[in-house]
């Protein structure tokens, strides 16, 4: 029986329109400590990030602003 948790914490993120957004954010929050999915759909502004922990939010907020969009905080 496994004693590992996830924790999914779904963030709105503005500016994202298509897939090519959802890839950059998602390859920016992928790159944070603890992250093991991130799930980005630019149609509801919705970014599911799945971790070991839950996250900082600066660190997601500045993995979002370096891919080029903002994060607005929990959905």
């Amino acid at each position: 029986m496994s004693t590992q948790t996830s924790v999914t914490t779904v963030y709105k993120v503005t500016g994202m329109t298509c897939g090519h957004c959802e890839g950059a954010v998602s390859a920016e929050i992928s790159e944070l400590d603890g992250v093991s999915s991130v799930k980005a759909a630019a149609a509801t502004g919705e970014v599911t990030v799945t971790s070991t922990a839950p996250l900082d939010e600066e660190k997601v907020r500045a993995a979002v602003d370096e891919a080029g969009y903002e994060l607005v905080g929990e959905a």
